[in-house]
């Protein structure tokens, strides 16, 4: 059956072909216009604004490649279907060229054909007029962001403070877990963004984003995460609980929405969901490095995982990782920045410096003084340091 109230015109000089074709798609439920030339049809397709074209290629007064020209000039997104008997190799080409959606030749002996070829001509108009909905509510988010950096670049104090109101509070308690942070710009404004996000009663979710580069276009950067989570963390809202967050899947829209910016800047990002009903942290990893360190009673390790940066590569993948969380626990997450503060020289040394600190420190502010994050006043990189805990 046809989608409710989608609209053909078909354009013919042979009335028998055109009145069995419009007969035919009528029973399907499409609502039918007829023309018996293509001046009457532009006429129509003026007037009604049909959703598809059918049309005839050879028809006297003005045929069906002019028919196509004009199209193309009034109603661009209007699909046209092309239906000729000459078979000739050149006009199927030109007509291709011109935009046809399809080309089918009479005498079309089974009609559902026909109707195949409308059925996929409207989804790809729907499609594209899904994209271009998409494309124009990101445009807008983006002029809007734009418009926010300029006066951002213009202030960069009233910049910080706009950044400082984006992040979350710290520190806070949430169903009996902890969540800390510091943040070390090494510009006035942080390419280092994290965020925790109350999900239902039972779950939340925090991330961790290193921004490639420095300063106010990496912070600008921080900002369209923060649009985009806000808005993935509504759609979730509205497909209800039955439908749980997936950290991989929010790595995911976040690696197409950068992408669709097109604004050079990526993004390695630790991302997690707590379920306090289950007693679980599932998380993914976004290239991000080094990884998490988790201390527990029996030690402090690394978290598994890997995955490619958010917003370098379109057919990016992204993999679930689920741990049962112990009672008592300290989750600690790095920006590279940290690296950059360590003085040993091997990256397999650093790594073990990192968890020898956080062997012997569980909390924030001791973490800092150990790594000498207290008192350092220049650093050439961001550092992020996220501290998730539980009875510390």
């Amino acid at each position: 059956m046809a989608p409710a109230g989608k609209t053909l015109l078909v354009i013919d000089d042979e009335a028998p072909v055109r009145e069995s074709v419009a007969a035919y798609l009528e029973d399907s439920g499409f609502t039918i216009f007829q023309a018996e030339n293509g001046l009457i049809g532009l006429d129509l397709i003026q007037k009604e604004h049909p959703d598809v074209v059918i049309c005839d290629l050879r028809m006297p007064r003005m045929d069906g490649l002019s028919v196509l020209r004009s199209i193309k000039d009034i109603a661009p997104q209007t699909p046209v279907i092309v239906v000729s008997g000459a078979g000739v190799m050149s006009d199927v080409v030109e007509a291709l060229r011109l935009g046809a959606s399809d080309y089918l030749i009479k005498p079309i002996v089974d009609l559902e054909v026909l109707e195949h070829s409308v059925s996929r001509a409207l989804q790809q108009l729907q499609l594209e007029r899904d994209n271009e909905s998409y494309r124009e509510s990101l445009e807008a988010a983006i002029k809007s962001l734009q418009a926010s950096l300029a006066e951002l670049q213009e202030d960069q104090r009233a910049g910080r403070q706009v950044q400082q109101k984006l992040l979350p509070e710290s520190p806070q308690e949430v169903a009996g877990f902890r969540f800390d942070y510091h943040i070390c710009p090494s510009l006035y404004l942080s390419g280092d963004f994290v965020d925790l996000i109350p999900l239902n009663d039972h779950s939340f979710g925090f991330y961790l984003a290193d921004v490639s580069g420095h300063g106010a276009s990496s912070a600008f950067v921080t900002i369209l995460l923060k649009h985009m989570t806000f808005r993935l963390r509504r759609e979730y809202r509205d497909r209800g609980a039955l439908h749980p967050v997936r950290p991989s899947e929010i790595l995911g829209s976040l690696n197409h929405g950068l992408l669709n910016t097109d604004l050079g800047k990526h993004v390695t990002m630790f991302g997690g969901v707590i379920d306090t009903r289950k007693n679980t942290l599932t998380y993914s990893v976004g290239g991000h490095f080094p990884l998490p360190v988790l201390a527990t009673d029996g030690g402090v390790e690394f978290l598994r995982g890997s995955g490619f940066p958010v917003g370098i590569f379109d057919h990016a993948e992204y993999e679930d990782h689920e741990i049962a969380l112990p009672e008592v626990f300290t989750l600690v997450a790095f920006s590279d920045g940290i690296l950059d503060c360590l003085p040993q020289q091997r990256l397999c040394d650093k790594e073990s410096e990192l968890l020898s600190v956080i062997k012997h420190n569980r909390d924030l502010e001791t973490i800092k003084a150990a790594l000498g994050l207290d008192t350092l006043e220049e650093s050439p990189d961001d550092i992020a340091v996220l501290v998730l805990s539980r009875n510390q």
